[in-house]
């Protein structure tokens, strides 16, 4: 990692700690794919779920992305969330996002893939477990 600092701190001009603290900002971002598959003839009741979601989620500090991808037919979506580490993604969790909309959520569709990127920390892994997610640790890789 060290090595990987310094390079990253010469070819950018940063110091190597700086280098260290960006590499380590990387590190802690914790990303959800989560698919559902919407019943038949609820898709209305879905969307008004999904904007209240949506605006609630716009109120996290810790919530970077949060995007809903619909396919073409509207009978599947991918939800797509970026979180800054694991005590944004524990407060989304733990929130009313989660705590109150999910269950309604689900009365209009069901899950059918839940995948988590990156260490959501043991409180938030358990309570993801619980609900089929699997977590992939972050092995390598770059953002920017």
């Amino acid at each position: 990692m060290r090595a990987t600092a310094s390079k990253a701190a010469v070819r950018y001009n940063h110091s190597p700690s700086e280098a260290n603290e960006e590499l380590s900002m990387v590190k802690h971002t914790v990303r959800f794919s989560v698919d559902l598959t919407i019943n038949e003839g609820r898709f209305d009741a879905f969307a008004g779920i999904a904007q209240e979601m949506i605006l609630r989620t716009q109120r996290e500090p810790g919530a970077l992305g949060y995007d809903w991808c619909l396919s073409s037919d509207r009978r599947r979506c991918r939800i797509l969330e970026t979180y800054a580490d694991s005590n944004a993604v524990l407060a989304h969790l733990t929130g009313p996002v989660v705590q109150e909309f999910v269950p309604k959520l689900l009365e209009t569709s069901s899950l059918s893939r839940f995948e988590v990127y990156g260490n959501p920390g043991p409180k938030a892994a358990q309570m993801l477990a619980g609900v089929g997610a699997e977590i992939f640790e972050l092995w390598q890789g770059l953002s920017r």
